[in-house]
């Protein structure tokens, strides 16, 4: 599997409902834990967390060509 770096700017949604739910959560839970703990890489973990989860858009899957969203795929 090969990583394309052209289809990475489409800015194609690729991420379910299911998943952004997800990922929204986990990344509000990730960024009240960093205010807590003070580390900074949760802080970012969950800032990209919750950017993908509300864009529905991840720069990863286009590269990879993976693709989570059921409108999508039907």
């Amino acid at each position: 599997m090969s990583f394309d770096f052209k289809r990475m700017t489409k800015f194609e949604h690729n991420v379910g409902e299911k998943e952004k739910k997800y990922r929204l959560y986990g990344g509000a839970a990730l960024l009240v834990i960093s205010i807590f703990t003070a580390e900074i890489i949760l802080l970012l973990i969950g800032l990209v967390l919750v950017a993908t989860g509300y864009s529905g858009w991840c720069p990863a899957y286009s590269g990879l060509g993976k693709n989570t969203n059921d409108a999508a795929n039907t």
